[in-house]
């Protein structure tokens, strides 16, 4: 039997993470979904998989693409799919970090900053400028500072969270993520990198859990997720930081950036860093307290 891959590429002000969000609300929804850039043509790429083949027309309008954006669709030999998506996702270097699928283990080794990270169902790889944005904001923060409690507040595949697991060392760790399957793939790949006596993954709606609240105030919140939720969000985070402390927030398409300053900032925070990498903005803000 043969699988329908789906490629959308985007460029410009394209935003993979809203389609790829998009793809798992259309019927037939996909059996996985990666995203990743294109560095020759400085834009993105989608690729969907699916058993049952969508109409791409009625799919393209459903998705919303525009004149940035292109869509195709081809038969990919199922014994064979999984191994050609993850092939074109070659480890990401995000300073001391190195972020790589299964395919690349034996070539990466055990490095100490070695993360495994196959794409799947849930959001983040490296390859995608909000993910490797925070990646970098984080590395640059452990060099300076040493966050006791950190949060991971929409942890997709938990990257970020096992990442602070390895350059924190003394740090309690929890992700948190709105979507059960997230979680559980966050979970998963915890305990693939070794960190789960570091990392616990709880599904909640922002801040809205128990542990959460318990564990509060935070040192550090990394936040890489969509810049609605991130203003919606704002005064809700700033209650569960310290004074003095730290959030990156990521997901944020450069014209979006403006008016998600303006929120935290009402909220008690000022930036300290504001990174562009290929349309997308990651911010570094401390709390004023």
């Amino acid at each position: 039997m043969a699988l329908t891959k789906v490629t959308i590429d985007t460029t410009g002000r394209g935003s993979t993470r809203v389609v790829s969000e998009k793809l798992s609300h259309y019927t037939p929804e996909p059996l996985a979904v990666t995203e990743f850039e294109i560095p020759a043509s400085q834009g993105w790429r989608v690729e969907a998989y699916y058993e049952d083949p969508p109409d791409i027309v009625a799919l393209a309008v459903e998705l919303g693409l525009g004149d940035d954006a292109s869509i195709s669709s081809g038969l990919v030999p199922d014994e064979n799919w999984v191994t050609l998506s993850q092939a074109a996702l070659p480890p990401v270097i995000a300073g001391r970090f190195v972020v790589h699928g299964s395919h690349d283990r034996a070539r990466v080794g055990r490095r100490a900053m070695a993360i495994e990270i196959d794409a799947g169902e849930a959001f983040g790889t490296a390859h995608h400028a909000t993910t490797l944005g925070c990646l970098l904001a984080l590395d640059g923060l452990a060099h300076r500072r040493a966050p006791r409690r950190v949060l991971d507040l929409g942890c997709g595949s938990g990257v970020l969270a096992i990442a602070a697991a390895r350059v924190l060392p003394r740090a309690r760790i929890l992700a948190s993520d709105i979507d059960p399957t997230a979680v559980d793939v966050a979970r998963a790949n915890i305990c693939l990198n070794r960190a789960q006596g570091r990392v616990r993954a709880l599904c909640a709606v922002g801040l809205n859990h128990t542990e959460l609240r318990r564990a509060a105030p935070f040192d550090l919140v990394l936040a890489n997720i969509l810049a609605g939720p991130l203003i919606v969000l704002a005064p809700t985070v700033a209650r569960a930081v310290r004074p003095g402390g730290i959030a990156v927030l990521s997901g944020i398409l450069a014209e979006q950036a403006m008016e998600v300053e303006a929120a935290w900032r009402a909220a008690g925070f000022s930036i300290l860093e504001k990174r562009l990498l290929n349309g997308w903005t990651t911010l570094v803000l401390r709390h004023r307290g």
